[in-house]
């Protein structure tokens, strides 16, 4: 992202079926990023959590509901950025 834009090198994009799971997942990427001694600059969303982000300043988590995800449609917006699939 860093040749796109100038305030992170990467966006990470997943899906929740729902608020309580987007909330889970960011929640949970929080956890883990405390026990590496990093802590996020901002979250947002959390509230509402149909789509939750966590910004660690170099890298932008995006947790979306899957609805959520389709309608705005980051990967399209950000097309020119290289991408990197990655499945659990």
């Amino acid at each position: 992202m860093r040749k796109i834009v100038n305030y992170c090198d990467y966006f990470v994009l997943c899906s929740g079926n729902a608020d309580r799971q987007t909330r889970a997942v960011a929640d949970y990427i929080e956890e883990k990023l405390a026990e590496s001694g990093v802590s996020p600059r901002a979250r947002e969303g959390a509230s509402k959590a149909d789509w939750v982000v966590v910004d660690t300043g170099d890298v932008v988590v995006h947790v979306f509901q899957k609805r959520v995800r389709e309608f705005y449609q980051l990967e399209y917006l950000w097309q020119d950025a290289p991408q990197i699939k990655w499945q659990a």
